[in-house]
């Protein structure tokens, strides 16, 4: 277990985090999950034994309250070692889609808090942590955006705005960590299938068959976990601050 890498997932229990839990256990990394909600987490850690981890941990931990993340992290390691990786998927879509007029300041620091604000001081911690630990190859964070970074949606406004900040913070880390040998991603999701997407599914249905994605497919939780364990590997370093777009063409312009 010394030698095997070591991966925090946030949002690890469902949808893109649990897809990507179990792609970077198919490549032997150690792999730590935590997620505000757990069920039945002696499963889970046996599922992903069984898939290649060579050991798993599930912690149960609020991204909004900064306060614990310490307490998160020093129970990661001191299950599975040292982070090499973290995964960045933890988020929440917006309380209320409506008009944009009509938001509440509740509403904008709720998702705010931990789209963006828990994000960054779970990165600046793992950030400081891997800074302290011996230098070994292969070490990386990757945060997962969305499409909404850059494409607006007035009827989840909150939601938008905090995602558009995260291309920001990759940048800014990918340059702090860049002499040290960290490479810092952000992997961009289009329409995926996933828990968060089910209420609007009908929607986007619809959409996906006029055209809306030139792949004229739902994107798949696997589809941006692949993408994920790429990143997270050692191959792609020099490519610090890079972004994948993982949705299907959405995003390209168009005439």
């Amino acid at each position: 277990m010394g030698l095997a890498r070591v991966a925090l997932v946030t949002g690890g229990c469902s949808g893109i985090g649990l897809a990507t839990a179990r792609e970077l256990a198919r490549s032997g990394l150690a792999v730590g999950i935590m997620d505000r909600t757990v069920h039945d987490a002696p499963s889970l850690v046996a599922e992903l034994k069984s898939l290649g981890a060579p050991a798993a941990h599930i912690v149960a931990g609020d991204l909004a309250d900064s306060g614990a993340h310490d307490r998160v992290i020093d129970e990661i390691e001191a299950a599975l070692g040292p982070i090499d990786v973290l995964v960045n998927n933890a988020g929440v879509p917006a309380k209320v889609r409506g008009d944009l007029l009509e938001v509440t300041p509740e509403a904008f620091d709720f998702i705010l808090g931990i789209n963006l604000r828990g994000t960054f001081f779970l990165t600046q911690k793992v950030a400081r942590r891997m800074l302290n630990a011996p230098v070994r190859e292969g070490r990386a964070i990757v945060t997962v955006s969305s499409v909404s970074a850059t494409m607006a949606s007035v009827e989840r406004g909150d939601y938008c705005l905090s995602k558009a900040a995260l291309p920001m913070l990759v940048k800014l880390f990918a340059l702090r960590l860049a002499e040290h040998g960290i490479g810092v991603f952000e992997v961009r999701p289009g329409i995926i299938r996933t828990p968060m997407t089910a209420s609007v599914a009908a929607r986007y249905d619809g959409r996906i068959a006029d055209g809306l994605v030139p792949a004229k497919r739902w994107g798949e939780a696997e589809d941006v976990a692949r993408a994920i364990k790429m990143l997270a590997g050692p191959e792609l370093s020099f490519a610090t601050g890079s972004v994948i777009h993982a949705d299907g063409g959405l995003t390209i312009e168009r005439l």
